[in-house]
């Protein structure tokens, strides 16, 4: 399925991200362009995540979420 593969890459690429961020705090050069690119390539990906959620969104893929039923109270 293609959404689940778009969200594994948006996962994989949020987590780089986060790594290099933290490199990037302490003062390494490299990882704060690694952080800069990395931003970029992110927000394609969550571009490309969002269209394709509500395209299955559209067809019906997410189940809709049920609604308890309401239990009566006995009248005393």
């Amino acid at each position: 399925m293609k959404l689940k593969d778009t969200a594994t890459t948006l996962m994989k690429q949020l987590e780089c991200c986060l790594k290099d961020l933290g490199k990037a705090n302490k003062g390494n050069r490299a990882a704060a362009q690694r952080v800069r690119t990395g931003t970029i390539k992110l927000e394609k990906c969550a571009k490309m995540y969002r269209k394709e959620s509500v395209a299955a969104e559209k067809k019906g893929l997410f189940k809709k979420p049920r609604k308890s039923p309401v239990k009566k109270r006995k009248k005393r």
